[in-house]
């Protein structure tokens, strides 16, 4: 289960680099350009917060633990 919400994460983060991407090619680069790239440090903070519970928590663990 959050493997599927870091996934959809991932996703969001990466929607809302394009589509600050989309709006400072188009020439907008006032409002909508800085609310896509704020979306987008939020998300990661987001991210990072839930990939430290996870593994403060054991949910998730190295990928390749010590014998």
């Amino acid at each position: 289960m959050v493997k599927i919400l870091i996934i959809i994460t991932l996703v969001l983060i990466a929607g809302s680099l394009f589509s600050a991407l989309y709006y400072l090619m188009k020439g907008d680069t006032s409002e909508r350009t800085v609310k896509a790239l704020t979306w987008r440090i939020s998300l990661s903070l987001v991210l990072f917060l839930l990939i430290m519970l996870a593994f403060s928590t054991g949910i998730i663990g190295p990928p390749n633990p010590r014998p």
